[in-house]
């Protein structure tokens, strides 16, 4: 009868996210120091909503969950909104960030998402469904997470460049 008790408490203390969490990458980091060495861990994490909100963070702990923990929190601090084109996004970009640079290109519907690695994670977080990218430069999964988020703060659409014009969606699109 306890236990149960206990695990009702537990569950009633536990907040439900409406962010999905994405580890992208774990790095162990050694300091060695005069009683031997010690480890820490830094993870990079990616937190969307699948519905155009997006966020990345870092966090390090000597402990991997603690880290990836650090990093959810880190990412909810500088969440940014991707306006999307149906599944797509509305005009070719290029992030850049350090010697990384990530190429998206918006794709037909049906498509998928062709991306590496740390770059998928992102996209797909992000909520969007249909893209093509190409990575250059460096492959650290930092660099290109952080360039893909480069990448996706210089998306415009239709309205919001209507609107800085003074102009209508239609006089834009032509």
């Amino acid at each position: 009868m306890q236990r149960n008790d206990r695990r009702d408490r537990n569950d009633r203390n536990e907040q439900v996210s409406e962010f999905k969490e994405k580890l992208v990458s774990v790095n162990r980091v050694v300091k060695v120091v005069k009683g031997g060495r010690n480890f820490r861990f830094s993870a990079l994490v990616v937190v969307g909503d699948e519905a155009g909100r997006v966020a990345h963070g870092m966090g390090k702990a000597t402990e991997i969950p603690e880290a990836i923990r650090k990093g959810i929190e880190d990412a909810k601090k500088n969440m940014i909104t991707v306006p999307l084109k149906d599944t797509t996004i509305p005009h070719e970009v290029i992030g850049r960030f350090g010697t990384g640079k990530v190429m998206l290109l918006p794709a037909p519907e049906g498509t998928g998402v062709i991306a590496g690695g740390p770059v998928r994670a992102v996209l797909e977080m992000a909520g969007v469904k249909d893209i093509r990218t190409k990575s250059y430069g460096t492959n650290n999964p930092i660099n290109m997470v952080k360039a893909t988020m480069e990448g996706l703060k210089l998306l415009k659409s239709a309205e919001m460049v209507a609107k800085l014009r003074g102009k209508t969606v239609e006089e834009i699109l032509g």
